[in-house]
């Protein structure tokens, strides 16, 4: 391998969201393949961005605050100038295939793609992937794909003291609370493929919980998409109405499959799943956010880092550079 080895692309690749309430049509449209929404669909998603955000848009600097963070990690770790991050969104610009433009008008010749989701699904991190690989391929860009980092030990750490963190808010109704740990759901025929997604989930869920010294803890799923076929399940109302049946009068909320502050955290949770909690009696704190924790950020680097030496294996079976 020479020594002047050119810097290697970092895609930074998440779902995206509107940088304003004015762009949640085209946002939206986007996201239904060129098919605006009614009326009552763009109000519905509007006055949930409406709810969680004030008039202040924060979700998609979050994002960017998570790129620039896992830059400055790869600089400290690695060294200046060897990664270079680019950001690419699945429904929002910029697009995963401007990032990879941006990447060939850089004169970039190797990439690596990762995904601010720690667990694999071939409807979700599958997607993006197959999205950057295709136009990677097309401007003649060596590329990598980070398929799941869901077990790295720095992101079980990170989790971990977020759930002790949380724990402590409910103080007395610590010792008898609930851990619940939640992710977004898919739709339920990825089961038929012996997708690894739930199973990763669990993985994720159970090593924290351990790391945590959790007794009492479940899985549940959120967010399910309104598409007419069955999604995974339960989602978090119905987990949260068996719970009080069952006599739990408090829940920490942990949702390992999300790492920022996103629309699924701020609404789906902090307002829709709290109110509901509140309405049977049941107290509902929730971990704060990785967002660009520094251990979540040193996940992310070691994990690109690994990526870029399979990267440059492959690049010297072939007799590459």
């Amino acid at each position: 391998m020479s020594e002047t080895r050119r810097a290697i692309g970092v895609l930074v690749m998440s779902y995206g969201t509107p940088e304003s309430l004015e762009g949640v049509e085209a946002y939206y449209t986007h996201i239904r393949r060129g098919h605006p929404p009614t009326a009552e669909q763009l109000e519905d998603l509007t006055s949930r961005y409406r709810a969680i955000v004030g008039g202040v848009f924060p979700l998609r600097e979050n994002t960017n605050r998570q790129v620039d963070a896992l830059q400055r990690t790869l600089d400290e770790t690695a060294g200046a100038g060897k990664y270079v991050c680019y950001q690419g969104l699945k429904h929002a610009s910029p697009l995963i295939e401007d990032g990879i433009a941006a990447m060939a008008a850089d004169g970039i010749a190797e990439a690596i793609g990762v995904v601010l989701t720690p667990q694999y699904s071939a409807m979700s991190v599958g997607g993006y992937m197959k999205r950057a690989k295709e136009e990677a391929d097309k401007r003649g860009i060596r590329f990598a794909a980070i398929e799941s980092y869901h077990l790295h030990p720095a992101l079980i750490s990170a989790l971990e003291q977020r759930v002790r963190g949380g724990l402590d808010k409910l103080g007395n109704e610590a010792s008898e609370a609930l851990v619940l740990f939640s992710a977004h759901s898919l739709p339920a025929k990825i089961l038929e493929t012996n997708d690894p997604y739930q199973d990763q989930l669990l993985e994720t869920s159970r090593a924290v919980a351990e790391a945590a010294g959790v007794q009492r803890w479940q899985f549940t799923w959120q967010s399910a998409g309104q598409t007419g076929q069955p999604w995974l399940g339960p989602d978090i109302l119905d987990t949260l109405e068996t719970l009080a049946k069952e006599g739990v009068r408090a829940v920490l909320v942990t949702p390992v499959g999300f790492v920022s502050d996103h629309l699924e955290v701020l609404y789906d949770i902090d307002l829709e799943a709290k109110r509901q909690a509140e309405e049977l009696g049941v107290r509902l704190e929730r971990i704060d956010m990785l967002n660009d924790d520094g251990q979540y950020m040193q996940a992310l680097a070691e994990t690109v880092i690994a990526a870029d030496e399979g990267l440059r294996s492959d690049a010297a079976k072939e007799g590459g550079v």
